[in-house]
């Protein structure tokens, strides 16, 4: 079936990552997924949460939020609200959880680095794009304390993995890498897939969206998944090296 942008059913979305979007940030990293744009910062800070002082492992967590205006009608900032909402929550922990997957903790010694990432505009993708772009963000960060002469060993092993995220689907029964907006809300099957730079699976989440799926459909989402984390990570690679 033809999707609303024109692309094949295994086709990403343009994809740009611009670094030091942001001055004063260790790392900032400004990432596009077609029409979504989300703002991933790292910000390194000295000392470690009060439950693992003494460990000698520094620490990685993300914070997730969403501009009031980033979707087709205004949101209430969730700090008026007084509270975090459960999605928001849900994909700070992913983000977080995605990210300490690609660096040794101990060589940052006891200091953490913070990403956070903030949706300016969504277009669907925003979690999967956050965690694209929070790599990049977070290898500057660890770069800046290496030229600081605080990290326990060289970049190029601390951060010893790459991980990028891709959303998939099926839509007409069709299985789908990347979805926008107005193909994620009539999405069958809706999958979010984080995966290392050789392919290797970091986190699945999927739900058959209305009704089941059946293996092969699983099967043919985790191959279109894996083809598009390895596409993200060749993009990470480039504007790394720009």
């Amino acid at each position: 079936m033809a999707r609303p942008d024109g692309r094949e059913p295994d086709q990403l979305r343009p994809v740009t990552l611009t670094r030091r979007w942001s001055t004063h940030p260790e790392g900032s990293v400004l990432v596009e997924f077609g029409a979504t744009r989300v703002l991933c910062t790292a910000s390194v800070t000295e000392g470690v949460p009060r439950w693992r002082k003494g460990s000698g492992l520094g620490w990685v967590t993300a914070e997730y939020a969403m501009l009031p205006r980033a979707t087709n009608t205004r949101s209430d900032r969730e700090s008026v609200r007084g509270k975090v909402g459960g999605r928001t929550h849900e994909i700070s922990r992913l983000i977080g959880r995605s990210l300490r997957a690609c660096v040794d903790l101990k060589a940052l010694g006891e200091n953490s680095i913070v990403l956070d990432c903030d949706v300016l505009q969504a277009d669907g993708g925003t979690r999967t794009a956050a965690i694209t772009g929070a790599y990049v963000a977070l290898h500057d960060a660890v770069t800046w304390l290496a030229e600081r002469k605080a990290l326990a060993g060289k970049v190029e092993k601390v951060m010893h993995r790459s991980v990028a995220a891709v959303s998939v689907g099926v839509i007409g029964g069709e299985p789908m890498l990347d979805l926008c907006y107005a193909e994620d809300v009539t999405a069958e099957v809706d999958m979010n897939v984080v995966c290392t730079g050789t392919g290797d699976f970091v986190e699945v989440q999927g739900t058959g969206e209305a009704g089941v799926f059946a293996r092969d459909q699983l099967d043919a989402l985790l191959d279109l998944g894996v083809a598009g984390c390895l596409e993200l990570a060749d993009a990470q690679r480039k504007a790394l090296s720009s």
